[in-house]
């Protein structure tokens, strides 16, 4: 079976940057990791060709820098990577970047499974994947935590809920997102990072995958950041100090006069 797994390259630090103009985060010059819920979709896809047989393919979208989360990946157990990349795809919103990957997935025809992280820390919108799927047209389950059953034509698998789970069983091809409780990720070994090393990543670019770039990048997101601003520094609260009944007594005084009661 091929398996693949979409991963992103996010900012691996708090004091994240944006781009007034652009309205997009400033990635150059910033340490930046692989999102932390693609790390258990790698994992996840590596225990499946473990169990099945098959072959991993780790695909990214991003900057020639994006190369270095290709490598780690296939430290872990991929077996090979694509990195997609054009200044055509910088600045794309989750339509744009599902359109981009979506477009070169479809240059892979033999798929079985696709793994992704629920969401990337940088966005938090968790559409990415699922949009993905539905541009391939092919069936996906969001929120994944458990595998339970897969052959060459379907796959069983447990989706987390509030309060329990569901067990869904859906035909390959399929694309799932699964959650951090699905698996450990295991740490590379010294022969997966030796691999990594050698490894030659195959670029993609849009004329590649024959992308349309009307529907790629800032120009082809259908939404785009208006406008960026850091909230107010909140300043120290107001202490009342003494008896319960002198305390309450002020602290009415004070919401009056504020207009707030």
């Amino acid at each position: 079976m091929r398996i693949l797994v979409c991963i992103k390259q996010v900012p691996g630090t708090t004091n994240v940057q944006i781009d007034p103009e652009r309205g997009t985060l400033k990635r150059e010059g910033v340490e930046a990791i692989i999102n932390p819920f693609d790390e258990y979709a790698i994992e996840e896809a590596v225990r499946l060709k473990e169990k099945v047989g098959g072959k991993v393919t780790v695909i990214t979208m991003g900057p020639p820098q994006a190369e270095s989360a290709l490598r780690e990946a296939i430290s872990r157990g991929c077996d090979d990577a694509i990195l997609i990349g054009d200044r055509a795809f910088a600045g794309a919103d989750t339509w744009a970047t599902a359109y981009a990957i979506s477009t070169a997935i479809k240059t892979i025809s033999d798929f079985g499974v696709i793994f992704c992280g629920k969401q990337a820390t940088d966005g938090d919108t968790a559409q990415v994947g699922p949009s993905v799927a539905e541009m391939l047209n092919i069936a996906h389950v969001a929120y994944v935590r458990k595998i339970e059953e897969v052959t060459e034509k379907f796959i069983k698998v447990q989706r987390m809920m509030e309060d329990g789970y569901d067990l869904i069983e859906t035909p390959v091809p399929c694309l799932l997102t699964v959650v951090k409780e699905i698996n450990t990720p295991r740490i590379p070994s010294l022969k997966g990072k030796m691999a990594a090393k050698k490894a030659v990543i195959k670029q993609l670019n849009a004329q590649a995958i024959n992308a349309d770039t009307s529907k790629t990048g800032l120009a082809g997101s259908p939404t785009q950041v208006k406008k960026v601003f850091a909230p107010e520094q909140r300043t120290g609260g107001q202490m009342f100090e003494g008896e319960p009944c002198q305390i309450a007594a002020e602290l009415v005084k004070k919401l009056s006069s504020d207009g707030l009661i």
